[in-house]
């Protein structure tokens, strides 16, 4: 008795090597079956659709086997610990019937692998497969299979069945040819199959390993289903990753926790994707790896709700077992381009103050460092709340290396006693000149400025410039059209053009589709100006040939089509896309227009890129004091390609505060896939390394030695990662003389060899597919050809300021005079945040607040008026008096608005209503005329209400005379009735007066200021809202009131 038992955590590469992956996620092994089976169409009998048993811990094996009685016969006994497997049948077959199939995505298109020999024992399938590349928007045809994949397979295997008569040849083209298509069609990125099995019976896949791109699924949703994406073999799943991955769907914002070692002794809590992948490999490099708890990242402007999720997921764990000594939570981050760093510390500082008896049980020291806006502000506030709660808490700015906490938390270096004092957001002051012009350049001369008494480089510069890019990206004349109403954006961008001195606003018009033609106001140092805001892209650029870039702010959904738009326009030269989660089969289409028409592209998924100086993209460089601190408003010295988006401000602040400033930062240039991987047997996707490693290339070769790029006495840094081979091209351009400049590298991800299981890193990345692509040797090989490489980013700055510094020693690099730069008015609405400014409020309310994470009725939560069911009397109570009046109060009230809703169509209100609604009047119109004509009416519901109130009121002073007035009335004329709106009237006085929520004087306050006539007019809007409705509802015509209905009294003389 056989049976296939794949003992798998039903993941796609089977490794128990370390690997980062994040928008392509691997699926189990039956859901990728699922698929298949599903959705392939191939003129190939595949075997076994669907016919598999899923065993877990849980399983009833007696359901099992009448579930699949195929298993009876089949079964046999397994040993060892087996969580998660599949049975299915088993097939009987030969060696020679068993081939390897594997497809995969590239920057170039798709690669097909194909081996006449599959099963466990195929060996290195990359020097042995045929290899077919399927570029993109091609497609794969049987033919081609045939020829380029199929051609070693054995004689014996292209003769005739004798039992079908059937080619195998035949039967393997059609499979593969419908096996791409449905990896194609369902956004597959990585689909391996080994063995493939053919018999004279048809086609048996076997073991299948898949990814799938994740950020597809609002393509895929309706034909994927609910996937569901397994843990990586050897690290469980814990209900707090899956509470933080819920938290992370519902919001804008990313969070991300995975738990490495929930015993350890070392937790972290970092802002950026790229800094989480930074702290996590200084932990490592420092001897911390071992003790490392947890991996994970909060960015994108979480709220304080939010954080304080996160913060307090984080604290409740690494407060439930001691450790003997002690516990480190490092709360690190690099410099937030626009998150409000001290309202994001609030969230952390609320879940400090929760947990501050555990924290300080299990004796857990706090490390803090952030920079961005407000931090000093936050950095202010985490520091008094170790004071208040007695836990150790050490902050530090952006005057600090990033990564220094680590060193101290480990004790590794120094905790300073008086760590330097960074000035305050606000330093932004008024031009003390008062004068409105544009300022004279903020530097009498820059590095960059080409003299005659120049020194030539050392060696002849080859050329690096393909035909169609553009010579420059960036200079001081260059203008951009903005898609996207992001005012904020761009108006950043102008405060920068403002600040480096540009006659004229880099950002021409806007591009919004959703609103008509119309011009966007802002401001220009101290002068208001117009910017155009255009409803199509052809009237923009008909308008402004002048531009030639072109900044992407669209979403996922619509930044592909609206870039393809883009390059249809000769003058665009440069297009960033801003946004993240673009399926990587359609970003390969954009970077193959692109190329195709000679455009560069920045991104996607980029925070934008820099030219100190001369122009900077959206949000780049984060707030104006960011700016002015990291000496961005002039160029300097050295030139920076990074991968990171998140990680270039912290770059920006290395690089000043160690050299004279950045001549140009660029981060994700061009950059294809996300999914960084170390995979055994299997490949994984995205081998970016060809084109992406020329584009990356020709940026370090026009910054070291072209002509048209002025950088001739610089150095570039290289801010890489794990994954791809662009690195090694440094190494070929230094050897082979076309990189001529110092260079200084570091790639990050060192951390990811020595983790015991796979890790989804936040931060997108290439995949590492072999050993050459891990960051450690990428290091290794960029040192051995004489680039500048840190034993660890900790040691980044140092590194670069000693380059520099030789360099200005040497007389290469001559730093030029500063002059401070202009300076720029805050924006009222950013003072007032800080706490910067008052003034007086224009409204004044006591009822309702809607700017927390809740609504809130008179104090009390909106939770909390659903939780104790209130109802409509317990909120008009709230909303109206400010008080929690008694039940009995709130169900008079409801009874009131019952018995006043509605008094039929007869009377004034609710004809001129239905009036209104029959002439085509809004609701709020119909509803208006009708309540400006209610009157009081009688009504045989009095004693409805006057029944309650005598069963539940404690007093009824006020009714009690009513109706002895009554009994006098009544005796003189029968219908001088107390009605229903009287009856309302006195009731409501009596319950205002004696239920005890209000003094005399408040109740009869009330009154006065006419909270009665709130319970009428509500009540009958109930009503006539319905008339109206009623009326819409019948297609009621216009009304015309009869003639015959209406008597016409007129001056004789003038009557017919």
């Amino acid at each position: 008795m056989c049976v296939n038992v794949l003992l798998a955590p039903l993941s796609p590469t089977g490794s128990a090597g370390p690997s980062v992956a994040m928008s392509a996620k691997a699926i189990s092994e039956q859901t990728g079956k699922e698929l298949l089976y599903k959705y392939i169409c191939t003129t190939s009998a595949i075997q076994n659709r669907f016919k598999y048993a899923r065993v877990t811990a849980d399983t009833d094996w007696a359901h099992l086997l009448q579930d699949h009685p195929w298993l009876l016969s089949q079964v046999g006994k397994a040993t060892g610990f087996l969580k998660n497997f599949l049975i299915e049948p088993f097939v009987p077959h030969i060696q020679d019937e068993e081939f390897y199939v594997c497809i995969y995505a590239t920057r170039e298109g798709d690669y097909v692998l194909f081996h006449h020999e599959g099963g466990v024992d195929v060996g290195d399938v990359d020097a042995k497969a045929q290899k077919l590349l399927v570029g993109v928007d091609e497609k794969l045809n049987p033919e081609d299979i045939k020829k380029h994949l199929l051609v070693h397979a054995p004689e014996d295997k292209k003769e005739l069945s004798e039992r079908d008569g059937r080619v195998v040849v035949v039967i393997l083209a059609s499979f593969i040819s419908g096996l791409f298509n449905f990896y194609e069609d369902l956004y597959f990125t990585y689909l391996e199959i080994n063995p493939l099995v053919v018999t004279k019976d048809g086609v048996y896949v076997l073991d299948l390993a898949a990814k799938v791109d994740a950020t597809a699924d609002y393509i895929c949703k309706v034909k994927w289903g609910d996937i569901e994406f397994p843990p990586p073999f050897g690290r469980e799943a814990y209900p707090e990753e899956a509470y933080i991955a819920d938290l992370d769907a519902k919001s804008g914002a990313s969070l991300k926790l995975t738990l490495l070692n929930p015993k350890g002794r070392i937790w972290t809590m970092v802002a950026g994707g790229g800094a989480s992948v930074v702290y996590s490999d200084t932990i490592c490099d420092l001897g911390g790896v071992n003790e490392l708890a947890n991996y994970g990242e909060y960015s994108g402007a979480p709220s304080e709700q939010q954080t304080y999720d996160y913060a307090k997921t984080i604290l409740s764990l690494m407060t439930r077992e001691k450790h003997p000594d002690g516990k480190i939570l490092i709360i690190g981050g690099s410099i937030a381009n626009f998150t409000n760093v001290a309202a994001t510390f609030k969230g952390i500082v609320r879940a400090i103050r929760d947990y501050q008896g555990p924290l300080k049980e299990h004796e857990v020291m706090i490390f803090v460092r952030r920079g961005g806006p407000n931090y000093q502000e936050g950095l202010r506030v985490m520091g008094e709340v170790g004071k208040t709660t007695g836990i150790p808490i050490h902050v530090f700015g952006t005057e600090t290396h990033m990564t220094a906490i680590v060193g101290m938390a480990l004790g590794h270096r120094p905790i300073p006693n008086q760590p330097p004092t960074a000035a305050h957001t606000a330093n932004f002051l008024l031009n003390a000149s008062g004068s409105t012009s544009t300022p004279a350049p903020s530097r009498t001369a820059s590095f960059s400025e080409s003299r005659t008494d120049e020194v030539a480089p050392a060696k002849k510069a080859k050329p690096a410039m393909p035909q169609g890019k553009s010579a420059t990206l960036f200079s001081r004349h260059t203008k951009a059209i903005v898609w996207g109403m992001q005012t904020r954006a761009v108006q950043g961008m102008l405060d920068f053009d403002y600040v480096c001195s540009r006659d004229e606003p880099s950002v021409a018009a806007m591009v919004y589709p959703f609103t008509g033609d119309h011009k966007q106001k802002f401001y220009w140092g101290h002068k208001e100006i117009l910017i155009p805001v255009f409803k199509n892209m052809a009237d923009a650029m008909k308008k402004h040939p002048e531009v030639d870039v072109l900044i992407n702010f669209a979403s996922l959904r619509s930044a592909y089509d609206s870039t393809m738009e883009t390059m249809n326009y000769a003058q665009i030269r440069t297009i960033a896309i801003i946004a993240e989660g673009i399926p990587e089969a359609l970003t390969r289409k954009l970077i193959k227009k692109a190329e195709q028409k000679g455009v560069t592209i920045i991104g996607p998924a980029t925070v934008g890129g820099i030219k100190p100086g001369c122009f900077k993209i959206g949000n780049t460089g984060g707030m104006l004091d960011n700016i002015l601190a990291s000496k961005l408003y002039r160029p300097g010295s050295v030139a920076y390609v990074s991968r990171s988006g998140g990680m270039s401000n912290e770059l920006n602040n290395i690089i000043s505060r160690t050299t004279d400033g950045v001549y140009e930062g660029v981060p994700r240039l061009n950059v294809y896939g996300s999914c960084v991987t170390l995979s055994g047997h299997s490949r994984s996707q995205n081998d970016c390394g060809s084109r992406r490693g020329q584009i990356f290339l020709l940026h370090c070769c026009s910054w070291s030695n072209s002509e048209w790029v002025p950088l001739t006495r610089g150095l570039f840094l290289v801010a890489w990662q794990i994954g791809g081979t662009e690195e090694y091209k440094i190494c070929r351009g230094i050897k082979e003389g076309r990189i001529t400049k110092p260079v200084v590298c570091w790639c990050i991800g060192t951390c990811a060899t020595m983790f015991s299981s796979e890790v989804q890193f936040g931060h997108a990345g290439a995949c590492a597919n072999q050993a050459s692509e891990t960051a450690v040797a990428k290091n290794q090989a960029l040192k051995e050809a004489g680039v500048f490489v840190p034993r660890s980013f900790d040691e980044l700055g140092e590194i670069i300021q000693s380059v520099y510094e030789d360099l200005v020693a040497r007389g290469v690099i001559v730093p030029a005079q500063e002059v401070p730069p202009p300076t720029v008015p805050m924006d009222y609405s950013w003072a007032r945040e800080l706490g910067l400014i008052r003034k007086p409020a224009s409204f004044m309310t006591s009822i309702c607040d809607e700017r927390g994470q809740e609504l809130i009725y008179a104090g009390m939560p909106i939770t909390e008026v659903f939780k104790e069911e209130m109802g409509i009397g317990g909120v008009l109570g709230l909303l109206w008096f400010q008080k929690r009046l008694p039940k009995y109060s709130c169900q008079f009230i409801e009874m009131c608005l019952m018995v006043t809703a509605d008094h039929g169509p007869a009377v004034s209100g609710a004809h001129n209503t239905i009036i209104c609604a029959r002439a085509g009047k809004d609701l709020v119109s119909s509803l208006t005329s009708g309540l400006l004509t209610i009157i009081n009416n009688p009504d045989m519901r009095v004693q409805i209400l006057k029944d309650y109130v005598r069963q539940h009121f404690p007093a009824t002073p006020l009714l009690d005379y009513a109706l002895e007035v009554e009994k006098i009335t009544t005796s003189k004329k029968p219908n001088l009735i107390l009605n229903v709106d009287g009856l309302i009237g006195v009731a409501f006085v009596d319950m205002l007066r004696h239920c005890g929520s209000f003094t005399r004087e408040e109740a009869d306050e009330y009154i006065d200021i006419g909270a009665l006539n709130g319970i009428f007019v509500l009540g009958r809007s109930m009503g006539f809202i319905g008339h109206y409705l009623d009326q819409k509802r019948l297609k009621q015509g216009l009304y015309r009131h009869p003639w015959d209905d209406i008597s016409y009294v007129l001056p004789e003389h003038m009557s017919m």
